[in-house]
């Protein structure tokens, strides 16, 4: 099997319902549509969309196409046919909605899907006074938390969890069932399960329906998948990273891993090469590419090792394994 080089990729902007705050686009160096989420090698769509978050590699193949045509190629021998795996980079410029996505469990009960949406952020910039929402301080109950969404009453939501102040570099794992919001003047690398399964708690002021944000389940269905049981400091600690080869917390792992990439850096495996700071070149058997901030790549299975060199502060993002 011939290597496969690494791929640059041009930004790939779903359209979503919230507004950015330009921070993505400076990131990635160019003017750029009015869009917050660039979807970095991403094989997977928006709910309910066929083709809508596909990214295109340069000849204008979808990735999902030419991953389908090789999987052994873009993905390895046990690395089934699509990736385990998506990477976004998302600017909120505005706080996003309270939310939840679904578990593995439940999605495979409901949603038809074997994967549900535990995710994680590596805060790229922030502002001086951004912040995270995440879980619930305290126990609340299924009755509760039906009042709330059924009254929208979304300082109650906001007060009952933890609001916690981060700033670049911040490492937070959202497990699945978690409700969560990012706060404005936030740019986060992304990295989750390959779904885009996302139940709105809060929808008021969003131009978002009550199907599409129970994402049709029905109120009572859609609310059981929420993790209401309380996030005291010792539990939030569990979910920060730092300190570890992956800059993911232990819980993380069975679902994805984000390394940092410096001068120096070896890599073999299909994964996704997102470039936060300066500039360098990815050495691979199939050439050589130019790198620098901004720079998002997804490398192949069949690109073989390849070798990071030059000023380059990055991230590797791979699936579990």
């Amino acid at each position: 099997m011939p290597p496969i080089a690494p791929v640059p990729l041009e930004p790939n902007l779903p359209q979503t319902f919230y507004r950015g705050s330009g921070r993505l686009a400076r990131f990635r160096g160019r003017e750029l549509p009015d869009s917050p989420e660039d979807w970095v090698a991403s094989c997977t769509t928006r709910f309910g969309s066929p083709v809508e978050g596909l990214s295109l590699l340069p000849d204008g193949t979808l990735l999902r196409d030419a991953v389908a045509a090789d999987p052994v190629g873009w993905l390895g021998e046990s690395g089934g046919i699509a990736p385990a795996v998506l990477v976004k980079l998302l600017d909120a410029g505005q706080r996003l909605p309270v939310h939840v996505h679904p578990d593995r469990d439940f999605a495979a009960r409901y949603l038809h899907s074997p994967y549900g949406k535990t995710e994680s952020w590596v805060v790229l910039d922030a502002a001086p006074d951004a912040e995270v929402f995440l879980g619930f301080a305290h126990d609340v109950s299924a009755a509760e938390l039906t009042r709330w969404v059924a009254g929208q009453d979304v300082a109650a939501m906001l007060g009952a969890m933890n609001r916690i102040p981060v700033a670049a570099g911040d490492v937070l794992l959202c497990p699945a069932g978690v409700p969560h919001a990012i706060g404005a003047g936030v740019l986060v690398l992304e990295v989750q399960e390959p779904t885009d399964f996302s139940i709105l708690l809060e929808r008021h002021g969003f131009p978002v329906s009550e199907e599409a944000a129970l994402l049709g389940l029905g109120e009572d269905l859609a609310l059981s998948s929420v993790d209401r049981s309380g996030f005291d400091p010792q539990r939030l600690a569990g979910l920060r990273g730092g300190g570890r080869a992956s800059v993911l917390p232990a819980a993380a792992d069975p679902f994805f891993r984000v390394t940092r990439v410096g001068d120096g850096f070896t890599g073999q495996g299909y994964a996704v090469l997102v470039v936060a700071e300066g500039s360098g070149v990815v050495n691979a058997d199939a050439g050589t590419v130019p790198v620098s901030r901004g720079s998002t790549l997804v490398v192949p299975h069949a690109a073989g090792r390849i070798r990071v060199d030059g000023a380059v502060r990055g991230f590797w993002c791979t699936a579990a394994g």
